[in-house]
């Protein structure tokens, strides 16, 4: 069931002892919703906790240095960022999937799994919802722990205010925040600049590995658990990569496959151009937004490529 911004406020108000949900392969938008929102939470006098399937990645680390785990039964289920119940992944989705009481999410393929929804298409982040949400109705004043987190989520998703879905209320919410004395400029260049070792060199064998397509308007990139054990590449690292496969100039559509387990490949997909990857990732059991989206195939990857190829050559 869709609700209001006032309904989702109104639900937090008269509820305690929240397990917030965020999705598998962690990115900064499910941890800065996670961590901001339990952060809101907290300041309104509420318990709460903030679970993932997946490690956090040490990139995002610095949005829970002060948290601290509660101890308390849970009440209340919360995701954030989370379209489907599927991406919460194997450790929560067996135990929460069918007890989400909220979902807070901005992604048009939302599938409704959730007893109620709050889910703002036209906004860049999940982040920005949950600010929209504290601030258009009151919830707390916004303080620098829970801006650092909205501000990193937003800032994430929007590849540092890159991305069509960059809005005006974008830049609002996110100037609102900066006023909280957040450095902003220091979560930029660690989300965008700063790199690891093992990310830099993720990163070369990415562009080294990718093929082109259709004139070159589609750029493909695989990458199997045998090659990142011959390489010694971390799994960590290939998060946030798929923008990579659209830096050629000419490529209209990317995808990056990355090997989870023995039969099982995670497609993210981007677009520069008018090509809605959210509908040829439907088609496979996935989405997202018109120019991110994501699925997943349980089969070889010679296979999900044929099948990537297909789709997507129907179109170019």
């Amino acid at each position: 069931m869709q609700i209001s911004y006032r309904e989702a406020a109104e639900f937090l108000r008269n509820n305690d002892n929240f397990y917030i949900l965020t999705h598998a392969s962690p990115d900064g938008d499910t941890m800065g919703s996670g961590f901001g929102l339990c952060a809101i939470l907290r300041k309104m006098g509420k318990k709460a906790n903030v679970y993932c399937s997946d490690e956090i990645p040490a990139r995002y680390a610095f949005l829970c240095e002060d948290y601290r785990e509660q101890s308390f039964e849970p009440e209340t289920i919360v995701a954030v960022d989370v379209a489907d119940a599927k991406l919460l992944g194997q450790k929560l989705g067996s135990l929460y999937a069918d007890k989400v009481a909220l979902c807070i999410d901005h992604h048009v393929s939302n599938t409704g799994y959730a007893e109620r929804t709050l889910v703002e298409p036209n906004a860049a982040a999940a982040c920005q919802v949950i600010y929209q949400l504290m601030a258009r109705e009151g919830l707390t004043e916004a303080d620098k722990t829970i801006a650092e987190c909205l501000y990193t989520g937003i800032a994430t998703d929007t590849g540092c205010f890159l991305f069509d879905s960059t809005s005006p209320e974008t830049h609002i919410a996110a100037a609102e925040l900066m006023k909280c004395g957040i450095e902003a400029g220091k979560i930029n260049r660690r989300m965008f600049e700063q790199k690891s070792k093992a990310r830099i060199a993720v990163e070369k064998f990415i562009l080294d590995n990718m093929e082109y397509y259709f004139n070159d308007k589609f750029a493909v990139v695989a990458v199997t658990l045998e090659e990142m054990e011959k390489t010694g590449l971390p799994a960590e690292e290939f998060e946030g990569l798929a923008g990579l496969t659209t830096v050629l100039e000419t490529v209209e559509v990317g995808a990056l496959i990355r090997q989870k387990d023995e039969h099982r490949f995670k497609v993210s997909m981007r677009s520069t151009g008018d090509v809605n990857v959210s509908e040829i990732c439907a088609g496979f059991g996935g989405g997202g937004h018109v120019k991110a989206a994501g699925c997943s195939f349980e089969t070889s990857v010679s296979d999900a490529k044929d099948k990537l190829l297909a789709a997507v050559g129907e179109i170019l």
